[in-house]
């Protein structure tokens, strides 16, 4: 089940941009959020928990993203054309014994 939150997108988006601006008024990420949080009226965890979610999704790039896609997309077609070739095969074998 997938947890709902009361904040919208552009709240979160909103949120963590004003921790990433404003750590250099703080002496710590913790300060920051836990300070911000309490503006928003939200839980320090959960606006933590917003701040490390988007920084491990800077740390990797779209490319590396869109490229996974791709292999699993071509792993897909390969075991395809294998279940196919493997049933062109025994479909060979068994029209050569009948012949």
């Amino acid at each position: 089940m997938a947890v709902t939150t009361p904040f919208s997108p552009e709240v979160r988006e909103r949120a963590v941009r004003m921790v990433v601006e404003g750590l250099d008024e703080y002496p710590s990420q913790w300060a920051a959020v836990v300070s911000i949080a309490a503006r928003l009226g939200m839980t320090p965890e959960v606006l933590f928990s917003w701040v490390r979610q988007a920084e491990r999704e800077l740390a990797r790039p779209a490319v590396v993203f869109e490229q996974h896609r791709q292999l699993k997309a071509l792993q897909r077609e390969i075991q395809e054309l294998r279940r196919k070739n493997e049933s062109l095969m025994r479909a060979s074998g068994e029209f050569a014994m009948t012949v």
